[in-house]
């Protein structure tokens, strides 16, 4: 993540800052903001042990370039979701294609249902 802050940049934020605090004030301010980057630093470090203690030791087999959320492609994801059980159509060629009169016909008959001839039912799915 990038703000767009160069160092050129916090140069000129700190001397304006030291301009606004003063020379009386500054040596107050810098021990404070001292304090500030040492508990950030220690912040840090206690969450990495903790991380470390929780997951145990095989947090360093983990390859978190692998887990970078901006890596993903929703459009792949769904894609790859609904394409992943389907069979790849067989395509056959001029010679293998056989003509049409020599394609036998099927006919598709439904069955009818009634009140004595039911649906099948599974009891299990419910």
């Amino acid at each position: 993540m990038q703000f767009g802050i160069t160092f050129e940049k916090l140069l000129l934020i700190g001397l304006i800052a030291v301009l606004l605090v003063g020379p009386e004030r500054l040596p107050r301010y810098a021990e404070g903001f001292a304090k500030l980057v040492r508990r950030g630093g220690e912040f840090l470090r206690d969450t990495k042990s903790r991380v470390r203690e929780e997951m145990g030791p095989e947090i360093d087999d983990v390859d978190w370039r692998k887990l970078d959320p901006r890596q993903y492609d929703p459009r792949r994801i769904i894609r790859d979701a609904l394409f992943e059980d389907e069979p790849k159509p067989k395509t056959t060629t001029l010679k293998d294609a056989k003509p049409a009169s020599a394609a036998p016909r099927r006919t598709v008959v439904s069955p009818e249902f009634s009140g004595s001839n039911p649906p099948p039912f599974d009891v299990e799915s419910t």
